[in-house]
């Protein structure tokens, strides 16, 4: 959402007059895969409805981000979803459930967070 002061006109850069602000919505989803990259954090890949909805990233303290790991460990062998092919991620089997935080109106993640995750019942 873009606001601005009644009163002001456009100019270039950064101003007081102009705000934009980001809307974010939460949601439990299936966690389908891992990718990880030198240098980058840590990513999951989600699934809404058995549909793939994106990747968030994994910004746990060292502790829960093993523990998120070793439950992956567990997983590792899932079936690549239709018309995924990428070769740096690491398909899951199903049975992991994350809370996701990402920027909302989108068709896809955008600027995605994992907030916590959980075996599925």
């Amino acid at each position: 959402m873009v606001s601005k002061r009644k009163d002001s006109v456009y100019r270039s850069g950064p101003t007081m007059n102009w705000r934009k602000i980001k809307c974010y919505a939460e949601k439990e989803m299936d966690i389908i895969g891992v990718q990880r990259e030198s240098g980058k954090p840590l990513m999951v890949l989600m699934a809404d409805k058995g549909r793939y909805a994106g990747g968030a990233f994994v910004t746990f303290k060292a502790d829960k981000r093993q523990r998120l790991w070793d439950r992956v460990q567990g997983k590792v062998g899932g079936p690549v979803p239709k018309g995924l092919k990428s070769d740096k991620a690491e398909w899951l089997k199903p049975g992991l459930v994350g809370r996701v935080r990402f920027l909302k109106g989108e068709e896809k993640l955008r600027h995605a967070k994992l907030l916590d995750f959980r075996d599925k019942q």
